[in-house]
């Protein structure tokens, strides 16, 4: 794995580029996210620089004089570490620590050290040294450099296999070997699910730092661990909210999401994100007071869309409504989506009209359906109440009869059930 936090702080220079598509304004904004994440891992921003390019230089990223301005201010502050906001080449990587001598990471490796240092169930670090195999496996040809030449003379007869190769093919069979673990992981989960199946699901979501983990705590009275740094939460949580006297939802805290998540941690998140997808209800959480708002909605909407989870119910709840000065914008917020609540998590502003908005969102997914049962069926009927909420019961010679408001995509299956002798 690759270890970035020490002891103490490690000083370091970010590193961003302005293209043609790709602008000096949207460049800063994107540094002041790779700041936020640099110093989630632990670094200290010595300095930050940025370029305009026309196109990326193959060989360095960023041209021969940006390098030898970055190496001065290397050697002349002793800076072990240089950061870039862009995934780099084997080569790039490679090219660069030489004319550095300094170590080079790119934004996702740094994403990836903060997942590695953040996991703590098994599953979080199987999940996340997946990810780091997968990233590091074409780029072996800088890690490997020193091992990788071939020797001649006596007792080297034979395949003649060099050092990088044979990593490769250890690499490649750790690979496989975890992803059979996460198999075995993601069945488990799909028989957890099951469990939960007959209850009404909602799931957070959001880009990282939004306030999905505090809204969850308030709501449930839970104790999730709660940081204001990127990532602070990379397992799913479940907890009971109840939103009335006589409706309650489970409902999963999960990972944030972020521009540029590499595509290596989206894929072995899978059985995580998973409890996206089995959500009844997307509760779309979003920093309201950021000034990156709309790209970060548009962000998270377009890992949905990866996820193919987009075409959920979604409220959208825009979150830490105490940081605005200004409050015109919420208007125009108001405006542009039909489902939304304005909150504090924080300060617990507006948590009635939080649960509200989701009891009519829920309202539009449901139906009521009216079941007889054998009053001596007592584990049916309780299985009947877990899956949603009784209006009346009456009993009736030596039966029980339940007028119920049910998920509609259940009716079905729980009228069948019913049937059964």
């Amino acid at each position: 794995m690759i270890e970035l936090a020490q002891a103490g702080k490690e000083r370091c220079i970010i590193v961003g580029v302005s293209t043609r598509s790709v602008g000096r304004t949207e460049t800063e904004e994107y540094l002041d996210e790779l700041a936020l994440l640099a110093d989630t891992a632990g670094a200290e921003i010595v300095a930050r620089l940025t370029q305009d390019r026309d196109r990326i230089d193959p060989a360095t990223f960023i041209g021969k004089g940006k390098v030898e301005e970055i190496r001065a201010l290397v050697e002349a502050q002793k800076i072990p570490l240089v950061i870039f906001d862009d995934d780099l080449s084997a080569v790039q990587v490679r090219n660069l620590e030489r004319s550095l001598e300094c170590k080079v990471l790119d934004r996702s490796a740094l994403i990836l050290d903060i997942f590695a240092s953040r996991a703590k169930t098994n599953e979080a670090k199987t999940q996340v040294e997946l990810a780091q195999l997968q990233y590091l496996l074409p780029r072996l040809t800088r890690q490997w450099t020193h091992l990788s030449k071939q020797y001649g003379g006596i007792g080297t007869k034979g395949p003649g296999e060099t050092q990088i190769e044979t990593d490769r093919r250890m690499i490649r069979a750790r690979i496989g070997h975890l992803k059979e673990k996460l198999d075995r992981i993601s069945r488990q989960r799909v028989t957890q699910r099951k469990s939960r199946s007959l209850h009404t699901r909602a799931a957070l979501v959001g880009y990282t730092n939004a306030g999905k983990s505090t809204l969850l705590n308030l709501l449930s009275g839970s104790d999730v661990f709660v940081e204001n740094r990127l990532f602070a939460t990379l397992d799913p949580t479940t907890r009971v909210v109840h939103l009335s006297a006589a409706v309650q939802i489970l409902m999963t805290d999960t990972v944030g999401f972020i521009r540029k998540l590499p595509h290596h941690l989206v894929a072995s998140f899978k059985s995580t994100l998973e409890e996206i997808t089995e959500a009844d209800l997307l509760l779309h959480i979003v920093d309201v007071s950021s000034p990156y708002l709309e790209e970060q909605i548009s962000i998270a909407n377009d890992t949905l869309a990866e996820l193919y989870a987009d075409n959920k119910p979604t409220l959208m709840v825009f979150n830490k409504i105490d940081r605005l000065t200004d409050r015109t914008p919420l208007h125009s917020l108001a405006k542009q989506y039909q489902h939304r609540v304005f909150i504090s998590a924080t300060r617990g502003i507006n948590l009635l009209g939080l649960k509200e908005e989701v009891l009519v969102l829920l309202e539009k997914e449901f139906v009521e359906e009216t079941f007889r049962l054998r009053q001596e069926n007592q584990k049916l009927i309780s299985r009947l109440h877990a899956a949603g909420e009784v209006l009346e019961r009456v009993y009736e010679d030596n039966q029980v009869i339940l007028r119920m408001r049910v998920k509609r995509k259940d009716r079905e299956r729980l009228a069948a059930m019913i049937e059964r002798p």
